[in-house]
């Protein structure tokens, strides 16, 4: 290939694959990995494509760029790709305009154990400090560079020697050390479900992992019966499989007579079948010499989402970093010196990285393979001493198992004090936080298996489903008077389910920061980790927090309070007290979703909700007695915009100052008129705010509810807002009936209604609900006037279309990737694009304008 300078990124890529790898594969793409080369292999009974045994993925660059530079951002996309879906290569490389290298793929496995590696930057910007890290894990002696042009035929000869076994017609791919991380993922996936074997007392009882299970298949021939001797270190335990036996996993102990110690297990119903078609595709067993790596790198073989299911979550150098300056600032500066540290949820140790004195440092962590990976940094440098480093159940484990010297500072009254217990631990729950958003799965049993949980479940209520508050409970109870200084949700500060938690847990507050969670590795989710220091002094029980703010960049950009909510504060108590169960007249329903900012899109108002929903009670009926507060209840829930920072902030029972305030009343009911999920397809729409003459409709409304209720015509039944006894303070439980609300009756005026300020509009001479409102809600109606206008004015316009309704005509439907239909972002027709975003731009002022009063009027807490 003739060297060309100024050639464009597609034009080299295509120009490599031709020159060099004209007998494979290069149209394949992954992800966003720039360069993918794999076999051209057939199955010859089907005569179809099997392009799963990649050889290659490289990184591309049309200028001459540092190899380890192209290498580290290969490496940062391959993270982003990894999702057990892509069997990895055998090669990775890299090439620009001069030159291509190739290095074998299991040199770079290392790089993903990395306790200071930032996998949140983008690849295309990838910082000096991480292309020296690979440059420093990658050895340079493992990367053969070739010169385009000079070395050509070295090239050619490179890909002829190292390449060809790709053109193998064989369908099972050979197990090899760059390969067996993605094969222990597919078995775990699609094989281990199908064990009948009791996991948690494997793990518990033998020390006795998935892992082992795999390593068990893995080292017999394609019959089923054991080839490689397992040479293993020494365990207490290991499994033996026999794929001929009825229950083909065995354990036995090490230098021991088998008949003495002889514990087996099989497949459930069907898992035989499944267990043969996944090693159908994998040629068993490895080589000798992979076999003797896999079993040096039993480090790789961990779920690989084994963080997650531990609950816990990789900390950034950055905030391992940023928690010990705050340590400091509370405890002074000679305090690695003066304190103790325990970290009772260590994982691999990466939140010891810092810690300058050995001598007073503590890790303990569930699973011995990261007490392993521990010990070998401490071969590498890492600064912990061997003997402070060891495996502990911390939700179960009695404390006669910690070591002694670690004991004897527990058991000290005065040196407890001096004991800090620093650790980012689990933050699993009962219900996995990915379920909301419907990627995860329920984990029923992850936080209601330990001693603590049913010790302190009766006691706490709800909040023992987060492991992380297990945690505090245990430290708490039987390390009290120590100092916590830890990573965790906020949770346990602000939720209403953490009430009692709070009652028990009594500790005073020291400092504090909150972050974004997505700057933590595995977390994609809009909302704020917090690290807090507390004295475990017992004196008094926890209001809140103040803390400070820090982007993602560690800059400081100011304080927060976050407080805590109780049980019969919340905005669901004050909304309930406004439930309507009596009045025959409906105009819409109302979802019920929980109290909190991130619990926002699942509130809406829709004239048909599901028969589900009904029967959950998770809607509530709007009718012309409680439009206001339900209208309220949706605009200062809407107007403030969802931010990483105010993620689990819960709305509060406001205190009575809302009630006076007509023009704020006003504002949220309009704010409403173009917030809702209204159809005329499912009944009557009772939410046009405009009369026929006004959008020059072509032929009557069926209702004219809301515009004579804003006009003052219907404006009574505003001012017999009702208030619910406690008998009616439920949600709605009638039948799913929708009834036809245009001619609604004046009701009469009450004294309690009089004190919500909306009495007597459009009473007598008093001016009308129109003729109080804002300006800004006046914009909102003038620009949404001109939309209906618009619609009216096109073929076929329906009479009684809603905000909705209007939306789908102009902007239509698509699918998603998974099926659903949604609907489009914008439309063809750029006038009504424009009356759009004019009404969007005047309701998001409304918002802005209604915002200072939720705060004023205590739905939200500053």
């Amino acid at each position: 290939m003739n060297h060309q300078s100024a050639i464009r990124e597609e034009e080299l890529k295509n120009r490599v694959a031709a020159a060099y790898f004209g007998k494979y594969d290069c149209t394949r793409i992954v992800g966003n990995i720039d360069f993918c080369v794999s076999p051209k292999r057939r199955d010859p009974r089907q005569m179809t494509f099997i392009p799963d045994a990649p050889i290659l993925w490289a990184e591309a660059k049309n200028h001459p760029t540092d190899i380890h530079r192209m290498l580290a951002q290969l490496i940062l996309t391959i993270k982003g790709e990894q999702n057990g879906d892509v069997e990895p290569p055998r090669f990775v490389g890299c090439f620009d305009s001069e030159k291509i290298a190739f290095v074998e793929y299991h040199y770079i496995l290392p790089v993903f154990n990395l306790n200071d590696f930032n996998w949140t930057q983008t690849p295309s910007a990838v910082d000096d400090k991480t292309v020296e890290t690979v440059r420093g894990v990658i050895p340079s002696d493992k990367i053969v560079v070739f010169r385009f042009g000079a070395d050509d035929a070295e090239i050619k000869a490179f890909v002829a020697r190292n390449f060809a076994s790709g053109e193998s017609p064989a369908l099972a791919t050979p197990i090899d050390r760059n390969n067996f991380t993605f094969i222990y993922q597919k078995w775990r996936n699609e094989v281990m479900p199908h064990i009948d074997a009791p996991w948690d007392v494997l793990k518990k009882k033998y020390a006795l992992y998935d892992r082992d299970f795999f390593l068990a298949e893995m080292n017999v021939d394609d019959k089923g019966t054991p080839e490689v001797s397992d040479d293993r270190p020494a365990e207490d335990f290991y499994i033996a499989f026999d794929a001929t036996a009825r229950e083909p996993y065995t354990i036995r102990r090490k230098n021991e007579d088998e008949l003495n110690f002889n514990l087996t297990f099989g497949f459930k119903p069907g898992g035989l079948d499944v267990y043969a078609a996944f090693w159908r595709r994998y040629k068993r067993p490895p080589k000798r010499e992979y076999w003797d790596f896999i079993v040096s790198r039993l480090d790789l073989l961990v779920p690989q989402d084994v963080r997650e299911r531990k609950g816990s979550f990789f900390t950034p150098a950055i905030w391992v970093e940023k928690s010990q300056q705050y340590i400091a600032a509370v405890l002074g500066e000679n305090w690695q010196d003066e304190y103790y540290v325990w970290d009772c949820a260590g994982g691999t140790g990466n939140l010891e990285v810092g810690l300058a004195n050995k001598y007073r440092v503590w890790v303990s962590t569930l699973d011995q393979q990261d007490v392993d990976v521990i010990h070998e940094r401490i071969k590498n440098g890492a600064n912990l001493l061997d003997s402070h480093v060891f495996r502990f159940d911390f939700l179960n484990d009695p404390f006669d198992k910690l070591p002694e010297d670690l004991r004897d500072v527990i058991n000290d009254p005065e040196k407890r004090k001096h004991l800090v217990i620093y650790i980012n631990p689990p933050y699993a729950e009962h219900s996995n936080r990915k379920v909301i958003v419907g990627t995860g799965e329920n984990r029923t049993s992850v936080a209601k298996e330990s001693m603590v949980y049913a010790e302190f479940t009766n006691m706490v209520g709800t909040a023992t489903r987060e492991l992380y508050i297990q945690f505090f409970l245990r430290i708490y109870k039987e390390i009290q008077g120590a100092i916590l200084a830890s990573f965790s949700t906020m949770k346990f500060v602000c939720s209403q389910n953490c009430a009692k938690f709070r009652k028990y847990w009594r500790a005073t507050f020291k400092r504090g920061f909150i972050c974004p969670a997505d700057t933590f590795d595995n977390v994609s989710g809009s909302f704020p980790i917090v690290f807090t220091i507390w004295q475990l002094d017992g004196l008094k029980e926890m209001s809140g927090a103040n803390v400070d703010v820090i982007d993602r960049d560690s800059n400081f950009l100011g304080t927060r309070s976050f407080h805590s909510s109780m049980s019969g504060e919340m905005i669901s108590d004050w909304l309930r007290k406004y439930y309507d169960v009596h009045s025959p007249e409906t105009v819409a329903y109302m979802s019920l979703p929980g109290v909190s900012m991130q619990q926002r899109a699942s509130l809406f108002i829709t004239s048909k909700p599901t028969e589900s929903d009904v029967k959950q009670h998770k809607v509530a009926r709007i009718t012309p007695r409680n439009l206001i507060p339900f209208a309220v209840y949706l605009a200062v829930r809407h107007c403030i915009v969802l931010t990483w920072e105010n993620n689990k902030d819960e709305f509060c029972h406001p205190n009575n100052k809302w009630i006076g305030d007509v023009e704020f009343q006003s504002d949220c009911l309009v704010f409403t008129l173009f917030d809702n999920v209204v159809k005329s397809a499912d009944g009557v729409n009772h939410w046009i705010p405009f009369t026929e003459a006004e959008v020059d409709a072509k032929s009557c409304f069926k209702s004219h509810f809301m515009s004579d209720f804003i006009n003052g015509r219907a404006a009574r039944s505003a001012s017999a807002l009702y208030h619910a006894d406690a008998r009616d303070a439920r949600p709605y439980q009638g039948e799913l009936d929708l009834e036809n609300v245009a001619n609604v009756k004046a009701l009469p005026n009450t004294n309690a209604n009089t004190q919500l300020g909306i009495g007597n509009i459009g009473t007598g001479n008093i001016p009308t609900m129109a003729t109080l409102i804002s300006s800004a809600a006046r914009a909102v109606l003038a620009t949404g006037r001109e939309l209906w206008r618009y619609y009216h004015a096109q073929p076929n316009a329906n009479p009684n279309a809603s905000y909705y309704d209007i939306r789908l005509h102009f902007q239509g439907m698509k699918k998603t990737a998974s099926g659903k239909e949604q609907m489009n972002a914008t439309s063809s027709d750029e006038t009504y694009n424009t009356l759009l975003a004019n009404l969007r731009a005047a309701h998001k002022a409304l918002a802005a304008q209604i915002a200072p009063k939720v705060y004023e009027y205590g739905f939200l807490k500053q």
